[in-house]
């Protein structure tokens, strides 16, 4: 039996208290015109808004692959998206683009990535843990890969 893979992102993180997900447009900003428009009768075609897509799912993944081909990882990871450019967010392919971590959002922080001269995955900085970092401020509730900061 070959069962497809799900997907490694969210259309919308519906988890989160009080997001707007920001979907269509304000009729209060059109409905006293006087004259209707095109758009108004008959919508629009297309609209290139990105929608907040969430990606937390694809960094977990690629941090499970710590250690894999490279290769490997980024043809199933591919496969599963709708575009790669959430991939190389987290992954460097140079030596010059390496990060410690990574910031998603204001709060959540996970590990930067980088494809060694043998082509294996690896943490820029495996020493990097939850209980080592610190919160900016006291307000939010700051995690490291999943993990809230100061903990283990």
């Amino acid at each position: 039996m070959n069962k497809e893979k799900s997907k490694l992102f969210r259309k919308v993180n519906t988890k989160t208290f009080n997001v707007h997900h920001n979907f269509g447009s304000d009729f209060k900003n059109t409905r006293n015109k006087k004259k209707e428009t095109l758009e108004q009768t008959k919508g629009k075609m297309s609209d290139k808004t990105e929608r907040g897509l969430d990606y937390t799912h694809l960094f977990r993944f690629l941090l499970s692959k710590v250690g894999k081909n490279w290769d490997e990882v980024f043809s199933e990871a591919k496969s599963r998206l709708d575009k790669t450019n959430p991939i190389f967010s987290m992954v460097a392919l140079r030596e010059e683009d390496k990060k410690d971590y990574i910031g998603i959002g204001e709060s959540s922080y996970f590990s930067g990535l980088y494809v060694d001269e043998n082509g294996v995955l690896q943490l820029c900085n495996a020493d990097l843990k939850a209980v080592d970092m610190k919160p900016f401020c006291d307000c939010c509730t700051h995690t490291f890969n999943g993990k809230l900061f100061g903990t283990e």
